[in-house]
């Protein structure tokens, strides 16, 4: 296959990575998995999906693109598969950033660990994870996050690595100071294996011994083969330009080495050459055949960013008669409290949400004690292990709700919210949509400083494939988590701090009665807080202000100063928005403020604010005015810096003054 490709360069014209030097040990892995197992390849394991059964063809389609390709319809590179075929094992999506997909597969493995423990495995196998790695990747931070989670919690893992001795053009001697065998002889209870990936029986062999130990152990395995790297780096950097071992490493061809090994058990020559000659003549025929495939419809590039969610119309009773006022805090507590008892298959996890603790800000407490540690339960201080876990956790079948302590410390998540959450649904072709929701605390609640006060919804909403809550009360805050628990697709709820206990100055309406249980908000379907006067709107003196979180308590207390003449549109969800609301509104005043607690510069508010211009432009008899905080690098820790820096309802309210007047 890797000659055919090389020989058609202009028609192989996508990157793409062959598997010469590694097939002995890809051979060995795949023939050996069973249905009930999952794997996680890298870029360069074509030789494992062939082990699988995977045929040449469907491997092609993928290389030129096609339409039937049925791993991600043309959407990805060849060697990305994912698989959720009966009789296969599956493979969830794979992305290129390399090592990254070590911590989805850890978290495959701790899902399954997981339904192990609560019976809910609907197989009475065992089954197992591989993730396959190259050499390179193991420098990468997210692969020892992930190794030592899996140390930690005793997973059901192997982590396959490929030591080709290369990285790209740097040599091995210039990435790491040791082998991965010798690198994971620091994490306690990794049972580890050095392997000669070129020798298809010993590799054969001593990966059977491994998956055979992780079944019956359900404990992690290291594999450390060491194999040649024959073909090129990938088709754009290759091999001549720089490579000074290829003689050395063509001296350990596994494929040779295998023949050898078959005319010494005396298997016939002509048999092995019938074989050779079958094998070149189903590639070149599958090549040929994949050549003239469809290439993809051009309106298909819309489907599957988002898997279709249940919720579609609010539902329950948001102001029940006779129930006590709770605070915000408590009702996400509350739906997190309904959600676990009535469904076994969510768990929570995150940084001091455990028994001890409950939450820094008490959003967890009882949780634990009611439901037990393999529920919800503390994770390291691992931000990327908390979101990209949460890939292969629904990959298996669990429903993780997880939190990052704070927004100033989700950066070290959002690598995999990007590269392994937000792009799976679309590019397995709505095969895996990841089940996930992910609560971040947030905004400035008194003096929090530079790296407890930030508010990031603007860092998060670009990314596509990603939905974006931000309630502003008790009653929402419930009825969001519930609808964010039941979507199958990443939430990121953002959860104002200042919010949580109304303590704030004006925020006391942010507590509600508690809804029933029953009670559930579809995404996309804003709030109108306050109404204005009909006698305002049809003199032409009053204005909507577009905002969410903290900004509905700086509208609301603004506002009493223009009595009747502000209205006030609570977005609840920032992606998607209710367009609807939004327009419907800014056409019925001609005026309108989108107030954020962000700085304004290139923020979300910015933006909506561009939409709201163009399409109520003739509904306009003023500019659209965006309030927000200063634009400056960070909140400030001394008290009256922060004042100076953030809105507030004294500032909002000259802004309503200066739009109600022009």
């Amino acid at each position: 296959m890797a000659e055919i490709y090389d020989e058609n360069r202009q028609i192989c014209k996508f990157v793409h990575s062959t598997s010469r030097g590694h097939e002995a040990i890809q051979l060995a892995v795949g023939m050996q998995l069973k249905s009930c197992d999952y794997i996680s390849p890298y870029y360069r394991d074509e030789s494992i999906l062939l082990g699988m059964g995977i045929q040449p063809y469907e491997m092609m389609l993928q290389l030129l693109a096609k339409k039937d390709d049925p791993f991600s319809g043309g959407r990805s590179y060849y060697g990305h598969p994912s698989l959720k075929r009966e009789g296969f094992p599956k493979i969830p999506h794979q992305s290129s950033a390399t090592g990254m997909q070590a911590i989805p597969a850890t978290g495959m493995a701790h899902g399954i660990q997981y339904l192990e423990s609560m019976n809910l495995l609907n197989t009475d196998e065992k089954p197992v994870v591989v993730c396959s790695l190259g050499d390179g990747a193991v420098t990468e931070g997210e692969v020892s996050e992930a190794f030592q989670m899996a140390v930690l919690k005793k997973l059901p893992i192997i982590y396959l690595i490929q030591d080709n001795q290369w990285g790209i053009s740097a040599y091995s001697n210039e990435l790491s100071a040791m082998d991965a065998y010798k690198f994971a002889e620091g994490f306690k209870g990794f049972k580890r294996i050095r392997i000669d990936g070129s020798d298809f029986v010993e590799s054969y062999e001593k990966f059977g011994e491994a998956l055979d130990y992780v079944r019956a152990k359900r404990q992690p395995v290291l594999i450390h083969a060491r194999v040649p790297l024959l073909g090129h780096h990938t088709s754009g950097v290759r091999k001549e330009w720089y490579r000074h071992d290829l003689a050395e490493h063509e001296m350990n061809n596994p494929v040779p080495k295998l023949r050898n090994l078959l005319t010494n058990l005396n298997i016939d020559e002509n048999e092995l050459l019938k074989i050779e000659n079958e094998g070149k003549q189903l590639a070149e025929e599958s090549f040929q055949k994949a050549v003239n495939a469809d290439n993809p419809d051009l309106d298909s590039i819309y489907l599957y960013e988002f898997a279709p969610t249940p919720v579609t119309e609010e539902k329950g009773i948001r102001s029940p008669e006779g129930k006590e006022q709770i605070l915000m805090v408590d009702a996400g507590l509350y739906a997190m409290d309904e959600i676990l008892r009535k469904h076994p298959e969510a768990v929570f996890y995150g940084q001091d949400v455990g028994k001890r603790l409950g939450g820094v800000f008490r959003e967890a407490a009882t949780l634990a004690q009611k439901y037990g540690d393999n529920r919800v339960f503390n994770t390291p201080i691992e931000e990327a292990y908390i979101v990209g876990s949460t890939a292969g956790m629904s990959a298996v079948g669990v429903k993780p709700i997880v939190e990052i302590q704070f927004a100033d410390y989700a950066w070290a998540g959002i690598n995999q919210l990007v590269v392994e959450l937000s792009k799976s649904c679309y590019l397995t072709l709505g095969k895996y949509p990841v089940s996930s929701v992910i609560r971040i605390p947030c905004g400035s609640y008194g003096s929090g400083g530079p790296y407890h006060s930030d508010c990031i919804e603007s860092s998060i909403l670009p990314i596509r494939g990603i939905k974006v809550a931000f309630p502003s009360n008790a009653a929402d805050m419930k009825g969001l988590m519930k609808s964010a628990f039941y979507d199958p697709n990443p939430v990121v709820i953002f959860e104002h701090k200042g919010l949580y206990w109304s303590k704030v100055s004006g925020t006391e309406s942010a507590k509600c009665p508690e809804p029933d249980e029953n009670y559930i908000i579809p995404f996309g379907k804003g709030r109108i807080v306050q109404y204005a006067d009909q006698e305002y709107i049809d003199a032409g003196d009053s204005l909507t202000i577009i905002t969410y979180g903290m900004g509905v308590y700086w509208a609301l207390n603004a506002s009493k100063k223009f009595p009747g003449r502000v209205e006030i549109v609570d977005l609840r969800t920032l992606n998607p928005y209710d367009e609807n609301m939004i327009f419907e509104s800014v056409k019925r005043h001609g005026k309108c403020i989108v107030l954020t607690e962000e700085k304004t510069l290139n923020s979300f508010a910015e933006s909506l604010a561009g939409r709201i211009s163009k399409e109520c432009f003739r509904y306009l008899d003023a500019p659209v005015e965006v309030t927000g905080s200063v634009n400056v690098p960070a909140v400030s820790l001394n008290t009256e810096l922060e004042k100076e820096m953030l809105p507030n309802a004294e500032k909002v309210s000259k802004v309503i003054k200066k739009i109600l007047e022009y």
